[in-house]
């Protein structure tokens, strides 16, 4: 009997619209951000753990490497505030996530219908793609990352017996725009911006050669597998890119405001 050759399955359209990838996008990041939220937590900690030493009662926080933060704040603090402002990050998530997708995916579909003769997406065109969909994404969603490195800052203020700057999202919200203002909201953006340009330079202009340069050497299919190994380098470039402009956001973003704002 004849084997029967596979039929290829016929995706419904609204698969490559953008609302479709908006929400993929986005819930793809609320499990994410849920699963590595801890790290982000323990990653906020340690970089201000610098400037602690030298800033009057703040100095009598230990300092402590990755693993030693987390045991603390897990003892100290209790283990569900390794979650503490995750509900922050999803917010972020909403604005940061989806933008920075449909808007990369906007730019690089833009580009090969008008270069439809070429095989692969240049390197340099990815590059750029990357960097003003990371850049305009991370613009818009920075009120939310200020708000996010407050409230992750609150279990360590309490530890050193200092009160309490803000009580969850909201208040943090009143308080800044109280404050500061619109202008307050986006305190930290220029360097929240250029971490975010650096990132996506990294992580999507890196995945697409990852990618390619897999499959080429290979002959890996273009299945999990190879999102996996495509996706782990990325997110090494990324990091090591964007970690120092996320030092200093963070550094900025957890300063207080005078009276005036400032």
């Amino acid at each position: 009997m004849p084997s029967v050759p596979p039929q290829k399955v016929e995706l419904p359209k609204f698969v490559d619209s953008l609302w479709c990838v908006y929400i993929v996008s986005v819930l793809a990041a609320f499990n994410a951000e849920f699963v590595t939220y801890p790290l982000d937590l323990i990653k906020t900690r340690l970089q201000i753990q610098g400037e602690q030493s030298k800033n009057g009662k703040l100095g009598q926080a230990p300092h402590r490497g990755m693993v030693k933060t987390a045991i603390g704040i897990s003892r100290e603090e209790g283990l569900r505030k390794l979650w503490q402002g995750v509900h922050a990050a999803c917010v972020r998530h909403m604005i940061y996530s989806g933008t920075r997708i449909i808007t990369y995916k906007a730019l690089k579909d833009n580009f090969v219908k008008q270069h439809p003769e070429q095989k692969y997406f240049p390197i340099w065109q990815s590059a750029i793609c990357g960097v003003s969909a990371g850049a305009f994404a991370q613009y818009l969603a920075s009120p939310t990352d200020l708000l996010k490195v407050q409230i992750q800052m609150e279990g360590k203020r309490k530890l050193l017996g200092l009160p309490p700057r803000v009580n969850g999202m909201w208040d943090a919200f009143k308080k800044v725009w109280t404050n500061g203002g619109i202008r307050g909201l986006w305190k930290g953006s220029v360097p929240n911006v250029q971490r975010a340009a650096l990132v996506n330079l990294g992580d999507l202009t890196t995945y697409d050669i990852a990618k390619r340069q897999i499959m080429k050497r290979t002959g890996l299919p273009d299945d999990y597998i190879l999102h996996i190994l495509s996706s782990s380098c990325a997110g090494f470039v990324a990091a090591s890119m964007g970690t120092p402009a996320d030092v200093i956001k963070t550094r900025v973003m957890n300063q207080p405001l005078d009276d005036r704002g400032r």
